[in-house]
């Protein structure tokens, strides 16, 4: 496996310490390294099984929302418990884990991956890219675990800038 180029997130982070600029950073990152069309980023709260999105490329579908409880399913045990990605393939696969998948479909996506951020050994979040049917093959989901590290930091700039902790 290649190694991805990095140079563009790390400069996304030099220039603007935001959240928002480190997202969409990761998300540029994202497009290169599996392809994305909906790209989403969830905390996850798994001791209150909770999740808020704090970043959305498509907020007219998908907007920055509060917290909402998540669904104890088969995504949940691979993606929060055991700590591996998760992968949908087909609209009827993705309609087994999530209610939204009409939007999903509407927005022309039928396939999943989410990437679990684990920080301190637990999940923090999800990345969650969506493409067409069968986009995310074997080589697209091992090409996404380069992008764990870069979401960790995205992830830690998120919580200290909300905890009020600067520079």
């Amino acid at each position: 496996m290649e190694m991805p180029d990095y140079n563009g997130f790390v400069a996304a982070l030099a220039e603007n310490d935001q959240p928002k600029a480190a997202f969409a950073a990761l998300e540029a990152l994202t497009k290169d390294v599996v392809g994305v069309k909906l790209f989403t980023i969830m905390t996850s709260d798994t001791t209150e099984k909770l999740s808020e999105r704090v970043y959305s490329n498509m907020p007219e579908a998908y907007p920055v929302s509060g917290t909402k409880p998540y669904n104890d399913t088969h995504w949940s045990e691979i993606a929060l418990k055991q700590r591996r990605t998760f992968v949908a393939n087909t609209i009827a696969e993705i309609a087994e884990v999530f209610d939204d998948h009409q939007l999903i479909k509407s927005l022309g996506c039928e396939s999943v991956i989410n990437i679990p951020i684990v920080i301190d050994g637990e999940v923090v979040g999800t990345i969650n890219c969506l493409h067409e049917a069968g986009f995310y093959t074997e080589d697209r989901v091992k090409a996404a675990e380069a992008l764990k590290l870069p979401a960790a930091v995205c992830m830690l700039l998120h919580v200290n800038l909300k905890d009020g902790n600067r520079k």
